[in-house]
């Protein structure tokens, strides 16, 4: 079965996306109400904002963060992951601390990051960080139990060396795991990036969403989530999938087998 068989084709997005506007836009004729603005009222508002420059820096002040947390949480969770999935000793000495952190709140995170460091930037990092790497740990912990002896077996046989044997063997087989820990990743962190600039920072989306809301403007809180949402697709469609296509080539004389 082929991996992007659970996964809807791009036209699809083509033709919800339009009958969502005009219900959208019907339901707030109907309705008339400034809580709910139509799609060319948001849409007036986005390029305003575009123009005056605003909606670019508050963007690239969000996905300067995500991209920080982001690069730290997958690199300190996949180590912790292979080291939790390969050795029992690790394993025993994380697994408490990883169930502690799976179970606490964002939210508190980010406040006891803002308490302790004050509102810096780093404290704002941090916390992105520190709710994002245990779900990193524990996708990688799987994928490193699953790791297959024999190929272990034949590295060694063939003198492989420790970078041999990381990109020869071990990336292949825990590629899946990478992939759905990213995935899980960024969907993981722009929510928390979002709350984090709204409680302690002075720049991004998530603080552009708390100006607005203390005034209801509602056509800027729909401008800059549609702006973000947008942004985010982008990054889904234009690197992660074709990134996942790429490294699951070798699998498709497999799959056409199966």
């Amino acid at each position: 079965m082929s991996s992007q068989a659970g996964r809807p084709p791009v036209w699809s997005y083509w033709l919800v996306l339009p009958l969502f506007i005009v219900f959208w836009g019907l339901f707030a004729w109907h309705l008339e109400s400034p809580l709910l603005p139509g799609p060319l009222q948001v849409l007036e508002t986005l390029m305003e904002e575009a123009r005056g420059g605003q909606l670019w820096f508050h963007l690239s002040a969000t996905l300067a963060r995500v991209a920080v947390a982001f690069t730290l949480a997958m690199l300190l969770g996949t180590f912790i992951g292979i080291a939790m999935g390969r050795s029992r000793t690790a394993n025993a000495l994380f697994d408490p601390m990883l169930v502690l952190l799976l179970n606490l709140p964002a939210l508190v995170t980010i406040i006891l990051m803002y308490v302790w460091f004050g509102l810096v930037e780093a404290a704002a990092v941090m916390a992105v960080v520190i709710n994002k790497i245990p779900n990193v740990a524990v996708t990688v912990r799987e994928g490193a139990r699953s790791l297959d002896y024999r190929l272990e077996q034949m590295a060694t046989v063939y003198g492989f060396t420790r970078w041999q044997r990381l990109r020869e063997v071990w990336v292949p087989q825990l590629f899946p795991y990478l992939m759905a820990a990213t995935r899980g990743g960024l969907s993981l962190i722009w929510k928390i990036v979002l709350v984090v600039e709204l409680l302690g920072r002075s720049s991004g989306v998530g603080f552009q969403l708390h100006l607005a809301f203390q005034v209801f403007d509602v056509a800027a809180i729909l401008a800059y989530s549609l702006a973000f949402i947008g942004v985010v697709q982008l990054i889904e469609l234009g690197l992660l999938q074709p990134v996942e296509r790429r490294a699951n080539r070798w699998r498709q004389p497999e799959q056409a087998h199966a």
